[in-house]
Parts: C-alpha cells; structure tokens; sequence
C-alpha cells in the first residue's frame, strides 16, 4: 500500500506520545482514519486549545489555565504544609490515592547534571521563596525512589533546614498486597530501613 506524505506525517506525528512506536502509530493513524474521523477531529480541536492555553501555575508550577492553578486558589486548604513532587502527574495521583489536603509545589523534572538539569531548572529559586515566607511548616519529599529522585530530595531538604522547616519524606517500600519474595532487593531494604513502630 502507497502512502500519501500527509498519511506518513500523521504516523510520524502520533509517535510523539510515549510508548507509540511506528506499528502502533500506523495502527492509530489508521484507525481514526477508516472509523473516528469525528472523534480525532475533536481531539485535534481539543490538543489546539490545550497547547495554546494550558501553562504553569505562578506558585506551584503545575499545569493550569490560569495564573495560579485551582489548589493554589483554595484557602480550604492545611495552609502550613508543602509537597514537593516531580511532576504534574504526581499530583493528580495523590489527590486520589491520599488524604492529604496542603499545598505542591512541581519541579518539572529532578536534579540531573548529565542531562543539564540543576536547580534552576527545577524552579528550586521559587521553592526557596515560597520556604522564606514562613508559612511552611512541615515540607513533604514525594520525589520517585530513583538515585536522582533521592539526590533531589536530599539537596531539598538542606535547603529547608537553612529556614528551619521539618522536612518529611514519603515511605518506600513493599507494595499492599505484595509478597516479600517477589519484591525487588532494594526495595525491600528501604522497607527495612523505613520501619515504623506498630
């Protein structure tokens, strides 16, 4: 079968989201082409507005469409709490899955000299802001328990200290449901090591 070019850039275009690889892109592009022309023109409106009008909050960096997003908005919210975590997403996950009803602060990414990515970068100047207000009592670490998450955590929480504010970190370890045997070595020593009185 011969492709137009406009066919090949749509396949080409689709393998801009994560794990779509040029099968699954084909699949994709043929798909809306042969059965959902209505639906992928909606979603071609739809990532227009969101590319266009949806950037970052002013005060925790996560993704909104207005100056400050509806969380930092909210004054229903444990005003003296502060959870740094990597991504958007993370934040999404934890409103779900927790009770927790402070306030986040995103860093877009984690501390990674090798791919350029330092301080700056992750907006820690406007974390160190937010910290000499005063208003911060208690910053929770949610960073991911990989070695840059844990570096990140860790340049976080001497940052903190200069402001004296008690630093938390989120706890690792075997998953609920899980079984022992099956759970990875260094998983199961930061368990270990995280244990807490029962």
């Amino acid at each position: 079968m011969s492709d137009t070019s406009l066919l090949n850039e749509l396949i080409e275009a689709l393998k801009c989201l994560p794990s779509v690889g040029a099968r699954t892109a084909q699949r994709m592009a043929f798909h809306l082409l042969e059965h959902n022309r209505e639906s992928a023109l909606k979603l071609a409106d739809i990532l227009q507005l969101a590319m266009t009008n949806i950037g970052h909050c002013d005060r925790c960096r996560t993704f909104t469409e207005d100056d400050i997003c509806r969380i930092c908005k909210s004054e229903n919210r444990q005003q003296d709490a502060l959870c740094v975590v990597e991504n958007p997403s993370d934040v999404l996950a934890l409103e779900q899955a927790t009770i927790y009803r402070g306030y986040y602060f995103v860093l877009m990414g984690k501390l990674s000299p090798l791919d350029g990515i330092g301080p700056k970068e992750l907006g820690l100047d406007l974390l160190e802001d937010r910290l000499a207000e005063g208003q911060i009592k208690e910053l929770i670490l949610a960073t991911n328990p990989t070695v840059e998450g844990e570096v990140t955590a860790h340049f976080i929480s001497e940052l903190a200290k200069t402001y004296h504010v008690n630093t938390t970190r989120i706890a690792h370890g075997v998953p609920v449901g899980g079984e022992l045997d099956y759970v990875d070595s260094g998983t199961l020593s930061h368990a270990f090591s995280g244990r807490r009185s029962y």
